[in-house]
């Protein structure tokens, strides 16, 4: 898989853009603040429908524009597709494939995977839970697209109970009867969705878990300190699984749905009291270890960047093995990195399908990823003369 074409209107910094790309290696060299990343991160909202760098939509679109767009030509097993994304702060996004208007925008999910390192990616072992959750999530829309839609309706769900919580905690002690019998029907809901998302999320972190290990040793050039994940649920002792992920045996959708109804069940008074769910997949996380130490707080500096960059390698060949390569994309990541972690990241990207770089000092990047490169300024994308 490759993107042959993007094309950006009013997103970001760019007015109008268009990039024509190739297999192999492409890399968009400029000083900070030029856009570099604008376009890169374009390419990963088609394959995540969301920003690596912002939680909203709104600071996509360009100043003073009211809509952003996105057009981008992508090529799976020489078949090119066509992807068109309207991103409409305030109101619903609309999204094309080959022209075709799509009922949802959630359906162009799959027609486009990437995998993202960038200077974020240090929140990973360093950030909050939110972080991890947000990784793994992304990895299982990608795997199984389908699994948007059970996202979607957990947090709507969640939304929904939190505020009927929020409004039981003031009225239980004189008109709340009502209210706490509608309460059981949304805990059936959030159990439904909460379950298919944490037993997706766990049998993922199983597949992922040697993998992991093995980046992480090659990266960091450590063979002897271990990389563990443990998938850590809001429900504590009662969570059907809780062992490190490589020795996880998933419980099924139904053990977690009894699991998390059981647990909201006796969280129900510290629930009304505090008027918040306190229990659900919005609320699990994900302990990187190393050693027998948590790496968040202990890790080095290098240690971290090798533990996200495992992370990140790990997901490409889980993705590569599905059968289709990602498009692999190496934000500034190179001038986080020293000599060696350089030259070990590059051999582990070289075999990529395509690959997508941006750097500030063209220096920065190894020479055994040299392809076609594009300077970016103020907005403006050329092409290098190859001489």
């Amino acid at each position: 898989m490759w993107v042959q074409s993007l094309s950006l209107t009013d997103l970001r910094s760019y007015e109008q853009v268009d990039c024509a790309l190739e297999r192999g290696v492409t890399t968009f060299v400029g000083r900070n603040g030029q856009g570099k990343t604008n376009l890169v991160e374009a390419i990963c909202y088609l394959a995540t429908l969301g920003s690596h760098r912002v939680a909203t939509d709104a600071p996509l679109v360009r100043t003073g524009a009211t809509q952003g767009f996105i057009r981008c030509e992508v090529v799976n097993d020489d078949r090119v597709i066509m992807i068109e994304l309207a991103i409409s702060p305030g109101s619903a996004n609309k999204a094309r494939v080959n022209r075709t208007p799509v009922p949802k925008v959630r359906d162009v999910l799959g027609l486009l995977r990437t995998v993202l390192f960038a200077p974020e990616d240090l929140a990973l072992v360093k950030g909050d839970p939110s972080d991890r959750r947000k990784f793994i999530d992304d990895l299982l829309v990608q795997r199984t697209p389908r699994l948007a839609g059970t996202r979607s309706d957990y947090e709507r769900t969640l939304k929904q109970r939190n505020a009927l919580l929020k409004s039981a905690s003031i009225a239980r002690r004189t008109a709340g009867t009502e209210m706490l019998r509608t309460l059981g029907v949304w805990d059936e809901q959030l159990a439904a969705s909460g379950s298919e998302l944490v037993a997706a999320r766990t049998s993922l972190l199983a597949a992922i878990m040697g993998l992991a290990r093995e980046k992480y040793a090659f990266i960091s050039g450590d063979d002897d300190t271990l990389l563990g994940l443990t998938y850590v649920s809001s429900l504590g002792a009662d969570a059907p699984a809780s062992a490190p992920a490589d020795q996880l045996v998933s419980a099924d959708r139904e053990g977690w749905r009894l699991a998390i109804l059981e647990a909201i069940k006796n969280k129900r008074g510290d629930e009304l009291d505090r008027g918040i769910t306190l229990i659900g997949p919005h609320r699990d996380d994900i302990l990187l270890t190393l050693g027998q130490m948590p790496a968040k707080g202990y890790a080095s500096h290098g240690e971290s960047w090798s533990i996200a960059l495992a992370l990140r390698l790990a997901a490409f060949e889980l993705l590569r093995a599905d059968g289709v390569d990602p498009v692999l994309i190496l934000d500034d990541v190179f001038a986080e990195l020293d000599a060696a972690r350089r030259q070990r990241l590059a051999e582990q990207v070289g075999t990529a399908t395509q690959v997508i770089i941006t750097a500030a000092v063209e220096m920065d990047i190894p020479d055994s990823l040299r392809g076609v490169r594009f300077t970016v300024s103020a907005g403006t994308v050329t092409l290098q003369d190859p001489a």
